[in-house]
């Protein structure tokens, strides 16, 4: 099943690229039941899009052209995605429409509500940015598991031991419990930089190899100083540049 959001999403998607559409259209495009679609659309008038619906032959549902939503939608993990990626583009270079995406995002949290925007500062505390090093190999590099940000959303902002399965160069795979401290950005590569309690020291797990990631309830942990070499550098919002020399992550 789809989840509620993804579900409403998909709908005002629909609809928007379609013009109209019908609940019985709408229900068989999002996988789910009218009475859920239904449910969905009151959902969606409620946060402010104007859905009209016109009874019989050619009628169906319309999406307002004009319609916005009243409230922000974006939850602080994409936001946070989105800063990833501004922070990505950067790093890697000049890269067109940097400039405009910083901008865009900077609306984007202006939106925010206070209690978000303090968690997003939590997260930017956490964000480190570089350059790889030639000497690393990224030819095996694969996808990241869409489950792994907010696992590690929900781990970060409450201090919580992050469970999963990583598989290192060789092919290995263990079963890892550890204190997620930070993320590290060197493009085109994800780490995550986490204390390892089994081996009393930091390890950086490159994203793309971490599989079934979970957060274990009451396992909390103490933040702690991350050590990075002098050309890897905090991220922020709005001042994100591309610096200094190569960076090789360490071991795990």
């Amino acid at each position: 099943m789809m989840h509620a959001r993804l579900r409403q999403d998909a709908i005002v998607r629909s609809l928007r690229r379609k013009g109209a559409s019908t609940v019985a259209d709408l229900a068989a495009e999002v996988g789910a039941s009218r009475r859920t679609v239904l449910r969905d659309l009151r959902a969606l008038r409620d946060e402010g899009f104007v859905i009209h619906s016109e009874p019989g032959r050619g009628g169906g549902l319309q999406l307002d052209p004009q319609s916005i939503q009243t409230t922000a939608r974006l939850s602080v993990a994409e936001v946070f995605a989105l800063l990833i990626s501004v922070a990505s583009m950067r790093a890697a270079g000049r890269l067109p429409f940097s400039g405009l995406a910083d901008a865009g995002l900077a609306k984007i949290e202006k939106a925010l509500p206070s209690d978000k925007v303090r968690d997003l500062r939590r997260f930017l505390d956490c964000l480190y940015v570089g350059r790889l090093s030639p000497r690393v190999d990224i030819s095996n590099m694969g996808e990241m598991e869409p489950a792994l940000l907010p696992a590690f959303e929900t781990a970060f902002l409450q201090r919580l031991h992050l469970r999963f399965q990583y598989r290192d160069a060789k092919g290995v795979v263990t079963n890892r419990q550890v204190e997620p401290q930070a993320m590290l950005i060197l493009p085109p590569l994800w780490y995550l930089v986490a204390w390892d309690p089994a081996r009393e020291d930091f390890r950086h797990f490159r994203m793309d190899r971490i599989s079934g990631p979970e957060y274990v309830e009451g396992s909390t942990f103490r933040r702690r100083h991350v050590p990075f070499e002098d050309d890897v550098r905090p991220a922020t919002s709005s001042t994100i540049e591309p610096w200094g020399s190569s960076a090789t992550p360490g071991s795990c």
